[in-house]
């Protein structure tokens, strides 16, 4: 018998406690929390799968390609609401460093309130219909994103 199987027996003798606690799983560190329940969270889901929507139907009826289409009440809107988008992406980031989160979540929050913008401008400034199906794409794909990583069930740090 090896000195720490002895050592094992002697206290499991000696402390009742021991064996007890040997007994039981072990604890599991604390799961991180998601907070795609938290209405801020919750509602930039639903302003980020609205917008997508939007981007969606644009890129199956070709309307972005049609004259005047940027100068239009919907893409004023759609503007307006995604730079809204944006703002409360940011507010989110804001929120999640100053609970002292060490996630992905909040930078991935920060850069999508950054990037945006960018992916608006690159819609509005494509020289062509090539460039701007794809400036579609990559828009829709960003607002897509930005529900997948609240959604996502919070993995445990490696």
């Amino acid at each position: 018998m090896s000195c720490g199987i002895a050592l094992a027996v002697a206290l499991m003798l000696a402390d009742p406690a021991v064996a007890e606690a040997a007994a039981l799983p072990p604890v599991a560190p604390a799961a991180p929390v998601s907070v795609a329940q938290e209405p801020l969270f919750a509602d930039l889901v639903a302003r980020s799968g609205a917008l997508k929507s939007i981007v969606d139907g644009w890129m199956a009826s070709g309307e972005a390609d049609r004259a005047g289409f940027f100068t239009g009440a919907a893409y004023a809107a759609f503007k307006t609401q995604a730079t809204d988008l944006a703002q409360r992406d940011m507010q989110g980031h804001l929120i999640l460093k100053e609970r002292g989160t060490d996630n992905d979540l909040k930078c991935i929050l920060r850069g999508i309130s950054e990037d945006i913008p960018v992916k608006v401008a690159a819609v509005e400034t494509a020289p062509d219909a090539a460039a701007r199906k794809l400036a579609l794409d990559e828009l829709s794909y960003l607002l897509n994103d930005n529900v997948e990583v609240i959604t996502s069930p919070p993995q445990p740090a490696a």
